[in-house]
């Protein structure tokens, strides 16, 4: 044995020698071999993924961010045209799915809502709404569906619209205006805006002065560019600190502006304790929401409204801000587009125009009580509302991972439906970018309520609009006025096929090209 130990260690040194030698002969292959081990690894990992939409290939890294100029209302429906009802893009570190067919639309906002419920939030949106404390961009949660029935039952009811005297009040002062005016071009565009921001600013604060007006539309038009400023943050979070935007120093500037604007106008409320003096004096949104006013938040599951939620400075500021945004440039949208459409086809301004003369008649204004009998009209909102969505493009959120069309996607993508390109689907509606009011006096004809999918200016599911009561309340109400007390003629002898109807992407798509037109009063009667 020990012999054999001896012989064995003796050979020790060749067998090493040989070792070696056959090692460095196979040194090159044996990197092949480790190249190709990590390739298969690779490779079987990628043909177990899920299968995300079908979409454009992405850069490392930074995905599909170079296409960030495609991500409108026209260029999602241009993507959709290649890649279908639901396609895939990879922005930075996040996943955004776009939907732009209606059988897409209702897995999302109907078989899957509960499951899309939730909103996306930039930082800047994030900062902006004090932690999204508001409404609008609050997650579906507890107090986002308390606020709900708060915005429902007290702020944005249908009572309370038709209480409010300021949208008529309002109405009639542009009416005024526009008569002193006549014979003379008055940029529509800036008329409809002025209005409906008067209408909510008195609707939310209970009262109006030049100065405090001005102040305010320059702090939501700086929350405006606040909210679309590309921050590459939002998509690489270690590249934070790159900010040609400016909006480390900007954003806190912009939130402080409203701190001091919104909380004096609180503190002015809670000092007249309007409801403790005169129940009668008619309150304004800010006093319906300081009944749930607390120091300290608070949300429970209550049916009862009142024990149910509290509300922190933060949160009314918020709730108000969606209001506004919500309330002044979306209606006013929907007004100017609706004018356009009307003057680029004169044969519909016509039939609106002679309905108008034969219903009420051209001795006295319209009323409300007149509305129900003006189909041709109502027809005219509605096709207004399918080509010009008031929110081209609405934003969920996954709170899971989940399957939609056999399609996987994961918790957090940021889903973008894209409600211009499903108005106008050609699967649905005959000629669908041609402005027709007729195509909705036929028999079964979608509504806009939120169960036609092919039909959707106010979104479907737990998070449509609620507001939408108000807005074609303050819709009509304009609009019906401007087309019943005159006739609308283009200046400098512009022809309707010349009007510009290009739009720019933002929270709405208004025109890029105010409206200018010429009004002449077509009633008999006295206007104001």
């Amino acid at each position: 044995m020990c012999a054999l130990s001896v012989a064995t260690f003796n050979k020790l040194p060749l067998v090493s020698s040989t070792l070696e030698s056959i090692m460095d002969s196979i040194q090159i292959p044996l990197a092949t071999y480790v190249a190709i081990s990590l390739f298969a690894v690779f490779f079987f990992v990628w043909l177990r993924r899920k299968p995300l939409p079908p979409g454009p290939m992405g850069w490392p890294i930074i995905g599909n961010m170079l296409m960030m100029d495609q991500l409108t209302h026209r260029g999602l429906a241009k993507l959709a045209e290649k890649y279908g009802g639901i396609l895939h893009l990879k922005m930075g570190f996040s996943h955004t799915v776009a939907v732009s067919s209606p059988e897409m639309a209702r897995q999302i906002l109907q078989v899957q809502d509960h499951i899309f419920a939730n909103r996306p939030a930039t930082i800047a949106i994030t900062y902006l709404t004090y932690n999204r404390v508001d409404m609008a961009f609050s997650d579906y949660t507890p107090f986002w569906r308390q606020m709900r029935k708060l915005s429902v039952m007290k702020l944005f009811s249908r009572k309370r619209a038709e209480s409010w005297d300021s949208v008529r009040d309002e109405v009639d002062s542009m009416v005024k205006s526009t008569t002193i005016n006549s014979g003379t071009p008055i940029n529509l565009g800036e008329l409809v805006f002025g209005l409906t921001h008067d209408i909510i600013y008195r609707a939310a604060f209970g009262s109006i002065s030049h100065e405090d007006k001005e102040e305010f539309i320059r702090i939501l038009q700086e929350y405006t560019k606040l909210f679309g400023a590309f921050n590459l943050a939002d998509f690489i979070p270690w590249l934070g600190f790159i900010d040609p935007a400016g909006l480390n120093t900007r954003l806190p500037a912009a939130r402080a502006a409203l701190d001091r604007f919104i909380d004096k106008i609180i503190d002015e409320h809670l000092s007249k304790e309007k409801k403790n003096v005169n129940d009668n004096v008619e309150s304004d949104m800010v006093d319906e929401m300081l009944v749930f006013y607390s120091e300290e938040g608070k949300v429970n599951e209550a049916e009862d409204l009142q024990n149910a939620i509290k509300l922190t400075r933060d949160n009314i500021k918020a709730i108000i801000m969606d209001v506004m945004f919500g309330g002044t440039e979306t209606v006013a949208s929907a007004i100017e587009w609706a004018l356009t459409e009307l003057m680029h086809t004169p044969e519909a301004l016509k039939c609106v125009q002679q309905e108008l003369a034969d219903v009420v008649g051209l001795d006295r204004r319209v009323e409300e009580s007149d509305f129900e009998k003006l189909t041709y009209f109502k027809c005219v909102v509605k096709e207004t509302l399918r080509m010009h969505p008031p929110i081209p493009v609405s934003l969920h959120k996954s709170s899971e991972d989940t399957k939609v069309a056999g399609y996987h996607i994961p918790k957090g993508t940021r889903v973008m439906v894209n409600a211009f390109a499903i108005n106008r689907d050609k699967n649905y509606w005959e000629d669908p970018n041609t402005f027709n009011p007729s195509r909705f006096l036929k028999d079964g004809a979608p509504d806009f309520r939120g169960s036609n999918y092919e039909f959707l200016p106010f979104g479907s599911g737990r998070r449509s609009c609620p507001g939408m009561q108000l807005g074609l309340y303050a819709m009509e109400m304009a609009l019906v006025h401007l087309l019943h007390c005159f006739t609308w003629e283009l200046p400098d002898g512009i022809k309707p096929s010349e009007i510009d109807m290009g739009d720019v992407y933002g929270l709405t798509a208004p025109k890029a090209i105010r409206l200018v037109a010429v009004p002449t009063p077509r009633l008999l009667c006295a206007l104001y």
